[in-house]
């Protein structure tokens, strides 16, 4: 099995401002299926809660910072801050996750490797 696990994406600098860019199959390990992002989220609220049978999806903090906590089927988490635009997590199929401790306007960015299914939810964790 695959362990979740940071991936940098290049950062070009410049006087102007820094460019970062994600493209495939040199930064990431999947095509890109669906984009969606999270913002103006509560501070104290707690996104996903769930896993995915056959989805890839990387996690990018675009602004602001966040945790994303990872569950395995024991019980025992890992918490992953994410806080870098050119930084983003990779979790595979069978990753039980949810997001918290949102910083003040941070945007989650999520690259999904296959287009919304509903199916395709793990919704308790030990179904995984």
């Amino acid at each position: 099995m695959i362990n979740p696990q940071k991936i940098n994406f290049p950062k070009i600098t410049d006087p102007r401002g820094n460019l970062s860019f994600i493209q495939f199959p040199d930064q990431i390990p999947f095509e890109i299926k669906r984009v969606f992002w999270t913002y103006n989220v509560p501070s104290a609220a707690i996104r996903g809660g769930h896993a995915f049978k056959t989805q890839e999806e990387i996690i990018v903090a675009l602004s602001g910072s966040f945790d994303v906590v990872i569950t395995n089927k024991f019980g025992e988490m890992e918490r992953i801050n994410l806080n870098r635009c050119n930084e983003g997590l990779h979790l595979p199929p069978n990753t039980w996750r949810h997001l918290e401790n949102f910083s003040t306007n941070s945007v989650s960015l999520h690259l999904s490797s296959s287009v919304y299914d509903v199916d395709d939810y793990i919704r308790k964790l030990c179904d995984i």
